[in-house]
């Protein structure tokens, strides 16, 4: 990744978490049969994965070329490892999205020529999981397009975080997928603020999310021993235009917490505020696993109606204004969660124990 981007992400105040306990049943990791990479895009990242689980990232090389080819392979032998390989797939001034899903799944493909015994696609941010169905006629399912790609190579076992549509993910994929949540990144950083006793609401920006606040809600409510209700906005899209309703449960001198799996522009997010505001919340957190923060959305998530933003690591914030993330914005790691899960899959322990926030 450009160097300047490395020097941007240092500023973000990033949350550092304890490595998540260790599963029951887990055998001790065996280091010579491990390969951890990441590719460059993705470095950072992967070297604090790589320091939660106290080993080195494998060694690896990317050459680019004056035609503007590339090629990665592993610069140490791989054959009958247990291999793993990170890659973040955003855009950044470096590589396009579409860069970086080649280089990924080129490098998957190295690594199965290379004789390794399993290849896993660690991918915390994964692109294209927004079009997994058909919105309008003749339109791609780019999600189900994007599996058969990662499949095609070689590729074993995909690990992500919170994509768009859960069903869609696992559907769209026949190789194994496990699907990590950012809930207790979220309840570790909200937990010491929000007491027992705080009126608090949890509230989805749209209906499809629905689910996805219910089990934040449930952890929630779980955690501080009291009733948490859940709200969510009514909103619908055609053919790119996004048109917004009301606001549906009571908010009324609540903290809402409104829970969505990534910020994009970040309108639907402030709109969401905006009803929560006007209905009574007194203040109004944003929490989103991955924050991409593109077009304006430095302008957007200055609007007062948002009292905090609360995203993680899978994608550094490296477009906001370093003003506005000192004020407005917290960064959770989440290092530690794929670390943890990298170790479970490498050991054969529990990933349904690691996701238990109960």
């Amino acid at each position: 990744m450009l160097t300047s981007i490395n020097f941007y992400f240092a500023q973000v105040f990033i949350i550092k978490l304890d490595v998540f306990p260790a599963g029951r049943g887990t055998r001790a990791m065996t280091i010579e049969n491990l390969a951890l990479f990441a590719l460059n895009a993705t470095r950072d990242f992967g070297e604090r994965v790589a320091a939660k689980l106290a080993i080195p990232l494998t060694e690896h090389e990317e050459r680019e070329f004056e035609d503007g080819e590339h090629k990665a392979r592993p610069r140490v032998s791989i054959r009958a490892r247990d291999t793993y390989v990170i890659q973040s797939l955003y855009s950044d001034e470096g590589q396009s999205v579409n860069d970086k899903l080649c280089r990924l799944l080129f490098f998957a493909g190295a690594l199965r020529d290379a004789a390794a015994e399993r290849v896993t696609a660690v991918i915390p941010y994964l692109a294209y999981a927004r079009k997994e169905r058909k919105t309008q006629p003749r339109d791609p399912v780019t999600t189900r397009y994007v599996a058969s790609l990662i499949e095609a190579v070689g590729v074993e076992r995909v690990v992500t975080m919170d994509v768009h549509n859960l069903a869609a993910f696992q559907n769209a994929f026949r190789c194994h997928t496990e699907h990590l949540e950012a809930n207790p990144l979220f309840l570790r950083h909200l937990l010491p603020e929000l007491g027992k006793g705080t009126q608090l609401v949890v509230v989805s920006p749209d209906v499809g999310g629905i689910k996805r606040a219910e089990r934040f809600r449930e952890a929630l409510a779980r955690a501080l021993k009291q009733e948490v209700p859940v709200a969510f906005v009514e909103k619908a899209r055609a053919k790119g235009v996004v048109s917004f309703g009301r606001l549906i449960g009571d908010v009324s001198g609540s903290i809402a917490v409104i829970l969505d799996d990534l910020i994009s522009t970040g309108g639907t997010l402030v709109n969401a505020a905006k009803a929560c505001k006007d209905k009574g919340a007194t203040k109004v957190y944003a929490a989103a696993s991955h924050g991409l923060f593109v077009g304006h959305a430095n302008q957007v998530l200055a609007a007062d109606e948002l009292d905090r933003v609360i995203v993680t690591d899978t994608v550094p914030a490296f477009r906001l204004d370093r003003e506005l993330v000192r004020r407005k914005v917290v960064v959770l790691s989440a290092a530690a969660l794929f670390a943890e899960a990298i170790r479970r899959l490498h050991t054969g322990g529990s990933l349904v124990e690691l996701l238990d926030i109960s």
